[in-house]
């Protein structure tokens, strides 16, 4: 069984940064993708950021050039860089890894989720 665990939320001031982080661990053989989706009460998670095993990145337009996704293939962990916050960017940050796992093949894992608040 494969599992996905986040950290790095917390309370920040607008302007500040936050790293979050995601390990994804267990049986699989290959992490095909990794990333990032936001939501806020009363709507549907967004995409933030992913990562491909190639090293290939997209984010969404709300992000771009504050935030940047990277990822540790050799600690199978994705890490998501959060610059220059805004009060807007509250919300549940989850993370989300495709794997080729051991047992149920090609399925998409998710984190249970972390927690940032921006104070304005």
């Amino acid at each position: 069984q494969a599992q996905v665990v986040e950290s790095g939320g917390g309370l920040v001031q607008a302007g500040g940064s936050l790293r979050l982080s995601c390990a994804a661990s267990g049986s699989f053989f290959e992490i095909n993708a990794m990333g990032w989706y936001h939501q806020t009460p009363g709507k549907l998670r967004e995409l933030v950021a992913v990562i491909t095993s190639g090293g290939s990145t997209n984010y969404a337009d709300s992000v771009k050039g504050r935030f940047t996704i990277s990822r540790d293939n050799a600690k199978n962990t994705v890490y998501l860089q959060m610059n220059s916050l805004k009060p807007e960017d509250t919300g549940v940050y989850y993370c989300y890894a495709d794997l080729d796992a051991v047992v149920v093949g090609r399925k998409t894992y998710w984190g249970k989720g972390t927690l940032v608040t921006v104070s304005s």
